[in-house]
């Protein structure tokens, strides 16, 4: 565990409070923001009691902030002051997502340790330390500690400026104790080298976890067709790749049996079709029963694509147990269970989630990023990246993903620690080989004809279209959810994954291309026809015709393509309908395949009539010297071009989406008519809807997020958002008035999550401000581990003493006082409060007005007053 003095060695300690009390100033100027509002509603919100209840009785079962360390021993005799410790260190235990109780016997470890080390002396930073007080100040000994000093709630958001202040000065501790042996310079080369390490381990765990779940996914998708007799374990490609057979129709792989084979019959007819058509729907209402049931019995935030709720943690958000152990079993096995249902989802969004609950796992062997909320988040950034990088095999559009998508701190570091973890996560879902063919790439495309200028008019109209479609998905999609959310559907989400597959299965078997895996079917529509394609779409004449100088080969299209095309629109009609409905059931389930099919079907259908346009028209102006010796249009491409639309339209990428497609296909050659379809789509998007479908998620939720991007463009003030309001009361705690009965007493009539503290009721002036979970901490702590405490007893966060104390002892208790928290005066425009959330990491400000305490703002104000002042519901922000 990291260890770091409160005082750097013995001669520091025999200088006495004087060096403690710089200490703690500097400490506190290098961490002005230490402690926030809890992040509740405000000071002045509402908060569960329960919670903070189990906190102040709970021994070490929490964590201890780096700066807030209390300890709570009766005052050393002045002989023990003399043969004082060699330093004084503390450490920070953090609750981690995954493992929220400790051993039930460290209280009893607390109080054998407490009794076993009275020697060593605690020196008060706050006034004499004979005078009989109480102090509260960092001990030496980690067990002296109080448990849950600058611990997190769930459902709270993180103090970035305090967690990254933490880190910097545990960072300085570990360069200055370099120079005093060689193992501090191993620890410290130990400590530098973490975070790569980390990211290692990460990268190679996604790629092993991303191979598994396509090879799992893949044949259990097969598996409702049939199965290979010689090797049970192989699904249909790599059952008929031997002999390098067509995987389109079953007819032409006589190693791949169909379950009518299996029982007899006949490979086609009417018996052994319905046969496979009863077998079909049931496969598929088994595995999505399967991973509706695992994912409702064992691991409920496994469920939906888990972006939105990534880009909230990332921003700071805590919700314990999301990327927890039980999280990534539970969603890796039900992803495979909900994609071989046939559902129209995809993975890739999964694999986010997938990855980072891998990240937040690994984080927690190094307590540099484990016990810091704010450097776990930059593990939790490289990790998404690994997730695309391992979904698409796109591992520099991963790292793009991460940063323009999902990440909110996005320092340079984390950068390259990104692109590191997508490389490891790559290579290794490489060597594991699970799209079955020479490439690493999904949908690799072997065409490379040139464009021609023309054609960027049908590129842009598709991403015109792109941006439509997005926008209608986006706004059907919430509908639904909405109408899910707060119907009686909502209870039963088990029944509502049946009715879908069923529903799914129905529909969807009579259609060949609906039939199909995903995955097949777009690399279908992206690729290039040639002679001999058993491909439906690929039923082309093929003829030369003469331009007057020479003869250029040409296709017409046959019946095979005309049917196509209808079958083509049918599915994209079934394939958008289904996946409004199938977005948001309560299984694993991603966006990116369903768009990429929608944009890729109509990509193809406006490809076949450009090209029989050029067939038509071969010598318009416009192909006057482009075409030299062979048909130039490439249906194919029209679906590169439609897929990256329809997924801008639905998502608003754009720099990470054209290279996550270039990267996906192969084809760098057509990176503009991506770049020009990418921002068409995002344009037209914008323009009839504001957010993406991962932003309008996290709305829909209620989901603390502070974007970025947008602009806060109201005339408002900060008086004009505060809590409470000028004619109403705010509850503040005096510096040196109230005693351990009235603080209590207000703890228990309020349910605010902190609490300002003035100078006095009649003189408010600011002194600091406490957190109602460090104040009950503190206070019951006290009572317990410290005679002479009792209700009269007076709490000081002052240095000062009272010169008379004829009662019981003063309870100390400015060492968990944050003494500079961040204020603004009541005329600061709300435009700068809300930069001051979004680049600081603010959960709170407190209002002043010449100095006089005014009342608190928090992050839940500021997203409510942005909703008030674009005419949205203020109520729909749920959580702080």
């Amino acid at each position: 565990m990291d260890k770091f003095p409160l005082k750097g060695s013995r001669e520091a300690a025999a200088e006495g409070n004087n060096y403690i009390t710089a200490y703690q100033t500097v400490m506190k100027k290098s961490n002005g923001h230490s402690i926030g509002a809890g992040d509740g509603d405000h000071p002045l919100a509402p908060h569960s009691k329960q919670s903070y209840t189990a906190a102040a009785t709970t021994s070490l079962t929490a964590n201890t902030d780096d700066e807030d360390m209390i300890d709570i021993t009766p005052r050393s005799s002045p002989g023990d002051l003399i043969g004082g410790s060699s330093g004084y260190h503390r450490e920070t235990v953090t609750e981690s997502d995954t493992e929220r109780d400790f051993a039930p016997n460290q209280r009893a470890m607390h109080h054998h340790h407490h009794h076993q080390h009275q020697h060593v002396p605690t020196h008060s930073a706050f006034g004499d330390p004979m005078d009989g007080a109480l102090s509260f100040y960092g001990s030496s000994e980690v067990h002296d500690e109080i448990p849950g000093i600058g611990q997190y709630e769930d459902f709270h958001t993180i103090d970035w400026q305090r967690d990254i202040a933490r880190d910097r000065m545990r960072h300085r501790y570990i360069v200055k104790k370099r120079q005093d042996s060689l193992w501090d310079l191993i620890k410290g080369a130990i400590d530098a080298g973490s975070g790569w390490l980390c990211v290692l381990l990460v990268g190679i765990a996604a790629g092993c976890v991303a191979g598994m779940v396509d090879i799992g996914a893949s044949w259990m998708s097969d598996l409702k067709h049939g199965i290979c007799p010689t090797a049970f374990w192989f699904n249909r490609e790599q059952c008929c790749y031997p002999d390098k057979q067509s995987v389109f129709e079953e007819g032409n792989c006589s190693m791949w049996k169909t379950w009518p084979e299996l029982f007899g019959l006949n490979r086609t007819g009417t018996g052994p079709n319905i046969v496979s058509y009863i077998l079909y729907i049931l496969w598929a209402l088994l595995f999505a029963s399967l991973s509706a049931s695992l994912v409702r019995m064992f691991a409920p935030y496994a469920c939906g694509s888990g972006i939105p709720e990534i880009k909230t943690i990332l921003s700071g958000f805590i919700i314990r147990g999301y990327l927890g152990k039980w999280t990534l079993l539970i969603k890796s096995v039900g992803l495979m269970l909900s994609v071989s249902a046939g559902l129209t989802l995809g993975k890739e969004g999964p694999m986010v989630h997938i990855a980072s609950c891998i990240g937040n796992i690994f984080s927690h062997l190094f307590p540099k990023y484990g016990r810091n909320e704010a450097k776990k988040r930059e593990i939790l950034s490289a990790a998404s990246a690994a997730g695309v990088s391992v979904a698409f095999g796109a591992p520099i559009g991963g790292v793009l993903f991460s940063l323009e998508e999902v990440s909110y701190y996005f320092p340079l570091k984390t950068l390259w620690r990104s692109f590191f973890c997508a490389l490891i996560a790559a290579f290794v879902l490489r060597s594991l080989t699970p799209f079955g063919n020479e490439h690493s790439v999904l949908f690799f495309v072997e065409y490379n004809k040139p464009w021609i200028f023309f054609e960027l008019i049908p590129f842009v109209f598709l991403g015109i279209m792109g941006g439509v479609i997005g926008t209608f998905f986006i706004k059907a999609n919430l509908w639904w959810c909405r109408y899910r959310k707060f119907s009686k559907l909502g209870q039963y989400p088990v029944s509502e994954v049946l009715f879908v597959t069923l529903v799914t299965a129905i529909i969807c078997y009579p259609n060949p291309f609906t039939r199909m895996n995903m995955n097949e079917l777009i690399f279908l529509l992206v690729s290039k026809c040639s002679s001999g394609d058993s491909n439906p779409l690929c039923d082309y004449k093929r003829m030369n015709i003469s331009t007057g100088t020479s003869f250029i080969e040409v296709t017409e299209p046959g019946p095979g393509v005309y049917r196509s095309i209808w079958l083509l629109v049918l599915t994209f009609v079934l394939k958008l309908a289904l996946t409004i409905f199938t977005f948001g059931i309560k299984v694993p389930s991603g966006l990116f395949i369903p768009s990429l099919l929608l944009g890729a079907i109509m990509g193809r259908i406006v490809g076949i009539g450009v090209e029989q346009f050029a067939y038509s028209y071969p010598n318009i102006w416009f192909f006057t010297g482009e075409c030299a010796d062979s048909n130039l249009i490439t249906p194919g491409l029209y679906a590169v071009v439609g897929a990256a639309a329809v997924l801008g339209g639905v998502t608003r990428m754009t720099v990470s989406l054209v290279v996550i497609m270039f990267e996906l296909t192969g084809g760098v050659r057509y990176i503009v008519p991506l770049m020009a379809a990418a921002m068409a789509s995002k344009w037209v998007g914008d323009a009839l809807g504001r957010q993406g479908i991962y932003d309008a998620h996290i709305a829909l939720n209620g989901y603390p997020f502070l974007d970025s991007k947008e602009e806060f463009a109201h005339t408002t003030l900060a008086a004009d958002v505060m809590q409470p309001k000028r004619n109403e009361t705010l509850n503040v705690i005096t510096q040196d008035s109230m005693t351990v009965e009235d603080v209590e007493n207000l703890l228990k009539e309020t349910e605010h999550n902190g609490y300002p503290v003035v100078v006095s009721r009649e003189n408010q002036y600011l002194v600091g401000f406490v957190l109602r979970r460090d104040l009950n901490l503190a206070i019951g702590n006290a009572k317990r581990l410290v005679e002479g405490i009792n209700s009269n007893s007076i709490v000081l966060f002052t240095s000062t003493t009272p010169t008379q104390n004829l009662g019981p002892p003063p309870l100390k208790l400015k060492k968990i006082l944050d003494m500079a928290p961040i204020t603004v005066t009541d005329q600061t425009p709300m435009e700068t409060v809300v930069d001051m959330f979004r680049k600081l990491g603010l959960r709170q400000t407190l209002v002043t007005h010449n100095g006089r305490l005014l009342g608190v703002i928090t992050k839940k104000d500021v997203l409510r007053h942005v909703k008030q002042m674009d005419n949205e519901d203020p109520n729909t922000v749920l959580f702080n």
